[in-house]
């Protein structure tokens, strides 16, 4: 069929609430229930549910998860599908009973606190606004109007199938409906606010208009200020009647008496919070940073060759701080300075292969400042030897250390980088000084232990065995060799 006939929204029957408000004290405001008389209003809105239906109509129910909304529905379908005093022609098995959790009542928040506090939170909420007021630890009704507005737009959707029931029925709570309202039909915020409660299971019908497919409200909504004006002018019929002037005595009260608003916000009975409250030392500190910035005039207009702030990174007068300013900025370091002068002098080679301009001073100033690497072996991860197989060195000392790096120098100069063949000083055999650092840097294997063809206190290391370790270094050291 499409879109429905009619859409009529109920309100549930006088729940323990309505009658007892402390009960929210104790009770989750979900699982409150009808009592005795609610249940009556429940079947009562059933049987005139029935004398508005058709016997062909075709109905689908949206209840609220709340136990009164439940309940409520529970005694409409009594009395609808009830054969007395006739035999009905609606059957609970060819309905569609959905509970729809978006139609829950707003949050008021858990267990409410004692009656004189949510008495002046209902006070302040009058003076706040009833839309925009958010309930401590609950919802505002506009946070309930997006739930609604998600629900409307599910309910359009079902509306385009061609087997939707011809009567929808919503079973939901008094602001909930009158928000139901003020989303399909646009209602403003001061409109919303003016609107009084609906009354316990009172019906709002909402027609559908064949010839436009708009759905006109069939009811006359009561407000407050047409409240205010029935009370006027029957106050004015009366004291006419009486002989007086009309609103007399209101305007003289009125101008003895003036309105003092309420204040609700800061702090109504002054305010102590300073005596109690002290600056962190790192923030006052900041703060004073940041007010000498502002009176020196520091420019932030310039920038250096990086795109950064100059006066915010001025690299000869820099302090570290604590500031916000973005000091850790990458583009705000300078890059390091390269001599373009070592270009012009013969190149080393790192031990990697890759091309530098650092000089054998430069290398040998490094590597001794660098600690030097304990005698005892590293534990590994099964405590039984050096980390992932690394060999541990001797002790070095700074004769030697250079000695070492002389050789590697020699090396690279005359081409050998793989250590194949070494001649120094025009003689074929091996340097003296290769000989003794041989012996003198013999490698641990991977469980600590001397190789088996060395002996560390002797000075008759094989030669062979330094090219072959040479050779597994600068393997690992390839690509080949990385793990990465």
């Amino acid at each position: 069929m499409g879109r429905p006939r009619l859409i009529i929204i109920i309100r549930h029957g006088q729940s323990e609430g309505n009658k007892n408000r402390d009960i929210h004290q104790t009770v989750p405001d979900h699982r409150v229930k009808l009592t005795p008389d609610g249940w009556a209003q429940a079947r009562d809105a059933g049987r005139r549910l029935r004398a508005m239906l058709r016997p062909d109509d075709t109905l689908q129910f949206y209840t609220s998860p709340y136990r009164r909304t439940r309940e409520t529905t529970e005694g409409i379908l009594d009395t609808l599908t009830s054969d007395e005093p006739d035999p009905s022609p609606f059957r609970r098995s060819s309905m569609k009973i959905y509970e729809e959790p978006r139609l829950r009542e707003q949050d008021f928040g858990n267990f409410q606190p004692c009656s004189d506090e949510m008495e002046r939170m209902w006070q302040e909420r009058a003076d706040y606004g009833h839309f925009f007021y958010r309930i401590p630890n609950g919802e505002s009704a506009a946070d309930a109007y997006d739930r609604v507005s998600g629900f409307n737009e599910s309910l359009w959707r079902q509306f385009g199938e061609q087997d939707f029931a011809s009567v929808l029925v919503l079973v939901t709570h008094g602001l909930m409906s009158r928000v139901f309202l003020m989303k399909w039909y646009h209602f403003s915020v001061e409109y919303f606010e003016d609107l009084r409660n609906v009354n316990h299971c009172e019906f709002l019908i909402m027609k559908l208009k064949q010839d436009s497919g708009k759905y006109i409200l069939q009811n006359n909504l009561r407000t407050w200020s047409g409240l205010r004006r029935e009370r006027a002018a029957s106050k004015a019929k009366a004291e006419k009647e009486q002989g007086e002037n009309p609103g007399s005595k209101d305007a003289a009260k009125l101008d003895a008496v003036p309105i003092v608003p309420r204040k609700w916000g800061g702090c109504p009975e002054g305010c102590s919070h300073s005596k109690h409250f002290k600056i962190r030392k790192d923030l006052l500190e900041l703060r004073q940073h940041d007010e000498a910035s502002a009176n020196a005039g520091v420019s932030h207009l310039g920038t250096n060759g990086n795109g950064a702030a100059a006066g915010r990174r001025t690299v000869s007068r820099r302090q570290l701080n604590n500031s916000d300013d973005d000091s850790d900025d990458p583009r705000s370091v300078l890059p390091p300075a390269i001599d373009v002068t070592k270009a012009r002098d013969e190149a080393v080679s790192s031990p990697d292969g890759t091309p530098s301009y650092i000089t054998i001073e430069d290398r040998l100033r490094h590597n001794l400042s660098v600690p030097k690497k304990t005698s005892f072996l590293h534990v590994g991860r099964d405590f039984g030897g050096t980390y992932s197989g690394h060999a541990s060195e001797e002790d070095l000392s700074e004769s030697d250390a250079r000695e070492r790096l002389a050789t590697k120098a020699a090396r690279v100069r005359n081409g050998d980088r793989n250590g194949a063949s070494l001649t120094l000083n025009g003689s074929g055999g091996k340097d003296s000084s290769a000989t003794k650092f041989s012996s003198r840097h013999a490698l641990a294997n991977k469980l600590g232990d001397a190789p088996s063809n060395s002996d560390q206190g002797s000075d008759d290391g094989s030669y062979e065995a330094e090219e072959d370790l040479d050779k597994a270094e600068q393997e690992d050291k390839s690509l080949r060799g990385s793990v990465y």
